[in-house]
């Protein structure tokens, strides 16, 4: 019995060991401007701008395969914010900004199709097949895929309401330069 436990022991120290060199030499290295740009972003990874995620999308920016105005959940400022960055002018005329939106299902017209649940990313919408369907505020993105496919066009983007959760204190207006 002590024999196995001393052996499971030094393999694990010995296996654990190689991990930890093999993190510390086989180490790529990444993007220093991509990881600043995903620190930027909202970090919701719902897939709004066409990429699996903020990481990719960041990537996207920091090769300048993407514009700056690809993520809608951030609106104008962060698409301002990533111009500023990257340090290249942006037409923001075009951004809508409005702001953080969850899904609502309106239960008289559920028919309980399931291409909502099928859809969500984020498996924030709940129900079965043939009844209603209900959605976790806390686990939707807002990325609109399960209004998209909606039938009977039951779902509906809401703002979000604002809990201590997700309240923020709003930015300071800054005085314009006379």
């Amino acid at each position: 019995m002590m024999e196995a436990t001393i052996t499971l022991l030094t393999l694990g120290v010995v296996l654990g060991g190689c991990l930890g060199l093999a993190a510390l030499y086989l180490r790529v290295e990444g993007n220093p401007i991509a990881s600043e740009l995903e620190t930027m972003m909202p970090g919701t990874n719902c897939g709004q701008c066409g990429f699996l995620g903020c990481a990719a999308a960041a990537n996207a920016l920091a090769s300048r395969e993407a514009g700056v105005t690809l993520c809608p959940p951030g609106g104008k400022t962060l698409a301002a914010g990533l111009a500023d960055k990257l340090g290249i002018e942006a037409d923001l005329t075009e951004v809508g900004d409005s702001g953080p939106m969850i899904a609502f299902v309106f239960e008289d017209l559920c028919i309980g199709c399931t291409k909502c649940l099928k859809r969500c990313p984020t498996d924030a919408i709940i129900g079965a097949s043939k009844q209603l369907h209900g959605v976790v505020d806390d686990a939707c993105t807002g990325c609109e895929k399960c209004a998209d496919v909606c039938p009977t066009g039951a779902i509906t983007m809401r703002r979000e309401n604002a809990t201590l959760q997700t309240w923020h204190w709003p930015k300071p207006e800054l005085p314009l330069a006379s």
